[in-house]
């Protein structure tokens, strides 16, 4: 079983597939390595596709102590997987709080990076959320450790955002409702207490994500509503950034919407491996609405 060690003594495990520029996938709360099948059976045949398991995640290692969790740690091990693998620089693809390590990695570790692929991020970012978000991770923490696995997924899978997958694929929601029943109730729990309920709003990074200029994309679902602002929000912030809204899509949008998903995915890389991939013109910020002076 191919593992890659962290520079904190952590197994996680990983896959690859084709070859080319290198594209690193970063999997959500509720999926794993598997939940980028889509992806990586389109782009694999340009590219070079790795996918792995977040730590807690199995069978990557699930360390006992929700210390071992942390935002700052999840950033870091997209750093481990591509010295693990011996890459100096991957296009990066995280949805939800792969969406959040994945800027935060641009933010920590932009010269390792050709491009941001940022999705679905934005859960309890807004400044008015925070408090229920926060106790919200310590209540589905407990429901984790308390229910097990399986039951706490049937209603998880089943969230304001997921449905819209439910809807539109019956059997490709029942496939990520099982896979979600599959992981660690340990491995989950101390993920939402050490890296979701105590990673920094979106909105507290502003400074940071000005002095972005890696090329960036930012993808979010209409339907996904605790992202839509914070994702505005990302794309005012970072001068490198354009906005991509998939029309009447949740959360789960790389599932839900494949097709569209891949499309954007190798677009945006296309345009960014010819270097067409633009900043912002500064003049496109001047809050005149005409333009007239």
């Amino acid at each position: 079983m191919p593992t890659i060690t962290t520079d904190d003594g952590v197994s996680l495990y990983y896959e690859e597939t084709g070859s080319g520029s290198p594209i690193v996938f970063v999997h959500e709360f509720a999926g794993d390595h598997r939940c980028w099948e889509p992806q990586v059976r389109a782009l694999s045949r340009r590219h070079r596709c790795i996918t792995y398991g977040a730590r807690g995640f199995p069978p990557s290692d699930v360390p006992p102590d929700a210390s071992s969790y942390s935002q700052a740690r999840a950033c870091a091990d997209i750093r481990c997987v591509l010295d693990g693998l011996g890459i100096d620089k991957a296009h990066i693809v995280g949805l939800s709080m792969g969406g959040f390590a994945t800027l935060h990695f641009g933010l920590t570790y932009p010269e390792r990076a050709l491009s941001l692929l940022i999705a679905g991020c934005g859960y309890g970012a807004e400044k008015e959320q925070s408090t229920r978000f926060r106790g919200e991770a310590d209540i589905i923490a407990d429901r984790l450790r308390s229910q097990g696995m399986p039951k706490f997924a049937e209603t998880y899978a089943l969230g304001p955002t997921r449905v819209q997958l439910q809807n539109k694929d019956p059997r490709g929601w029942r496939e990520f409702a099982d896979q979600l029943a599959q992981h660690s109730a340990e491995g989950s729990a101390n993920t939402q207490q050490g890296v979701q309920k105590e990673r920094p709003s979106i909105f507290d990074l502003e400074e940071g994500m000005k002095k972005i200029t890696v090329p960036t994309l930012i993808v979010t679902g209409d339907e996904d509503w605790p992202c839509l602002i914070p994702n505005v929000f990302m794309k005012r912030a970072i001068p490198s950034a354009a906005l991509f809204v998939m029309p009447n899509t949740g959360h789960t949008l790389n599932i839900e919407e494949p097709d569209m998903f891949n499309r954007a995915i190798a677009d945006f890389v296309a345009q960014v491996e010819a270097g067409r991939w633009p900043m912002r013109d500064p003049r496109a910020t001047i809050e005149i609405i005409t333009g007239a002076k």
